[in-house]
């Protein structure tokens, strides 16, 4: 039986971003980022229900060939998004009278092949996601931290679905729980702070924050396993106890240096004010 994975990655095509998500074993996309790409329109929504009035045998198999995926949303949190495999893109590109067409053809087959790899090797999928970080300058000092959160995530969610936290809404409340505890902000609450939109927190948090987050995330999965939790209720309280062990450490950190974690500085600002100076 297959399983839904529903972290989502980027991929970078000609420097924009497609959010996309392994769903029964292969890559899904997000139809509203693959259109924006194409078309370079600002009302994705629109174009989409103009192409399906014009295109009526498209329109015909779209809830088939276009269901809704879980993956990160504009906001930040996670949502079910207008998705298709590659066949599906392929199908939609057909409808798009676009000069990117044939080279964003060549980047699908590429991108659906290296799932195939990565299938064969799981460690090619932890390199593919360095080099992307480190084409979008970070770091190696910070992807390495940025990488460890990764497995640290996915081992803490390990432990929620083990002990009977279901998938989207709970594991958003409980990880709201932890950042709350931590930084005295819920993720919404911390992108608004940085002053973000659809991007991912994590990829814009500076050292500190992401080791803060790491161990508010690795505190939470000891507690739960120490105290051998079970449902919702009981990972929520280990979750608020494992974050305030990392908020107790923030707090002594910034009483003794004297300077705040919490930082509405971050890459993407860093960018644009590197371009104006340029």
């Amino acid at each position: 039986m297959n399983k839904e994975v529903t972290t989502t990655k980027i991929a970078i095509f000609q420097k924009k971003e497609i959010r996309k998500t392994i769903y029964k074993n292969e890559w899904w996309f997000s139809v509203a980022d693959v259109i924006e790409v194409l078309t370079d329109t600002v009302d994705v929504r629109d174009y989409i229900k103009k192409m399906r009035k014009r295109d009526r045998e498209l329109n015909a198999y779209w809830g088939t060939n276009c269901p809704p995926v879980e993956m990160v949303a504009k906001d930040g949190k996670k949502r079910k998004i207008t998705s298709a495999n590659t066949e599906g893109i392929f199908r939609i590109i057909q409808s798009i009278p676009s000069p990117k067409a044939e080279p964003f053809k060549r980047w699908l087959a590429r991108v659906g092949y290296e799932r195939i790899q990565e299938i064969e090797d799981p460690e090619l999928a932890t390199k593919r996601t360095r080099a992307i970080y480190k084409a979008k300058g970070y770091s190696d000092a910070w992807i390495e931290k940025r990488m460890r959160g990764i497995e640290v995530r996915e081992t803490l969610t390990g432990e929620w679905k083990k002990r009977n936290v279901k998938e989207g809404q709970e594991y958003a409340i409980l990880t709201a729980e932890i950042s709350k505890a931590t930084f005295g902000m819920t993720p919404s609450q911390y992108q608004k702070f940085k002053g973000l939109k659809r991007e991912n927190l994590r990829d814009h948090m500076n050292d500190l924050e992401l080791i803060f987050t790491m161990l508010g995330e690795a505190s939470t999965t000891e507690i739960a396993k120490n105290k051998d939790t079970r449902g919702f209720i009981e990972n929520k309280i280990a979750a608020r106890e494992g974050g305030s062990v990392a908020g107790k450490a923030r707090k002594d950190l910034e009483l003794k240096s004297g300077k705040k974690v919490s930082t509405n500085k971050n890459y993407l600002l860093k960018k644009k004010d590197d371009k104006r100076l340029k």
